[in-house]
């Protein structure tokens, strides 16, 4: 029994071996794309309902953190399908993996996002700049296992969120200041991929 219990453990290490040595090709660039969409749709409706979000900090965290769950579902949803549809032994553990490198990222943003809004709220206009670096560092952080040129993407988050802190004050809470961002980074991870696939699928 014992033997059979490590067999197993063997096989299954060397399972997530070759996961980790394979460029994952579970997120599909129209569904990025689309949360790009969302990014550039909650611009539009902060700016149209919510013309004084340092006023009204609760509204503006609720927009962004639902199109953040929003987006998150989507992907979240079109990677599992698309995974075991691309990956399919070893579907499992590609998507393991791809959570595993982005999910510290999403942890810290989650957490950064409770502790200034319930204890410092006067630094609530950093938050826009603070998301944006800790999303690029996720994308940095996921660049070993996907296209080399998605590089270009964690450099565009940190550029922009470090672009929105330096507006300091409650600027940084402008609509645009995410929608710019995410609409733009979302294209360019969806345009990465789309090459990546095409280029892929010209080898095979």
């Amino acid at each position: 029994m014992n033997d059979l219990n490590r067999a197993i453990g063997d096989i299954s290490s060397i399972r997530m071996q070759v996961a980790r040595s394979t460029e994952f090709r579970g997120y599909g660039p129209a569904t990025l794309a689309a949360t790009g969409l969302f990014a550039v749709a909650a611009g539009a409706a902060q700016a149209l309902w919510l013309p004084d979000p340092a006023g009204h900090v609760s509204t503006y965290l609720a927009i962004w953190i639902a199109t953040a769950v929003v987006s998150a579902a989507l992907i979240g949803t079109q990677m599992r399908a698309r995974t075991h549809r691309v990956h399919s032994g070893l579907a499992n553990e590609m998507i393991f993996m791809a959570v595993e490198q982005f999910l510290p990222a999403a942890a810290a943003g989650t957490l950064l996002t409770f502790v200034l809004a319930r204890y410092i709220p006067g630094v609530v206009w950093m938050l826009p700049g603070l998301w944006q670096i800790v999303f690029s560092l996720g994308v940095f952080s996921s660049c070993r296992f996907l296209p080399r040129p998605m590089l270009a993407a964690g450099a565009w988050y940190l550029f922009t969120g470090l672009a929105c802190i330096a507006l300091a004050g409650n600027r940084a809470l402008s609509p645009w200041a995410m929608a710019v961002p995410y609409g733009t980074g979302q294209f360019l991870v969806a345009g990465v991929l789309w090459y990546s696939i095409r280029e892929a699928e010209d080898e095979e």
